[in-house]
């Protein structure tokens, strides 16, 4: 049997505020959550959250799990907007991740789980952000591919 090499996958969830859930027009405005990392890679860095798919879990269900382990907040998922595979994405290893876009209860949101800190933060405030991995690619592709 030969011994193929395998990426990882990840789920990362863009959680909009639910309040404003019939608006998904992007503006600079529009607001959304990131955490702080508190394990490395990137530990102390702002990132979209998510995390590892578990063997046997379906993703829909890992952005589901992720979302509340690190926000405390239970997400309605909205639309799968994408998948990010390149190979040096993450320093740890070739990992893929699929991005889903949600919506939330904002006022539930705690750092739980691997968060050291969650925030709410809008597209005006990425530039000035360190993001870890490629979380700035994705969050420039989702304001560019939803306003």
């Amino acid at each position: 049997m030969i011994n193929y090499k395998k990426p990882s996958i990840t789920v990362d969830i863009i959680i909009f505020n639910e309040k404003n859930n019939d608006d998904i027009r992007i503006t600079k405005n529009k607001e959304f959550v990131l955490i702080k990392r508190k394990n490395e890679p990137f530990k102390d860095h702002w990132a979209i959250p998510g995390g590892f798919v578990d063997y046997g879990e379906l993703v829909e269900n890992a952005a589901l799990r992720e979302a509340k382990e690190e926000t405390g907040i239970d997400v309605k998922i909205k639309k799968l907007f994408g998948v990010y595979s390149d190979p040096k994405r993450d320093p740890r290893g070739h990992t893929i991740t699929i991005v889903y876009i949600a919506n939330g209860n904002f006022s539930k949101m705690k750092a739980d789980s691997d968060a050291l800190d969650a925030q709410i933060i809008s597209f005006n405030d990425i530039e000035d952000i360190n993001l870890a991995f490629d979380h700035k690619k994705i969050l420039c592709d989702v304001f560019n591919g939803l306003k």
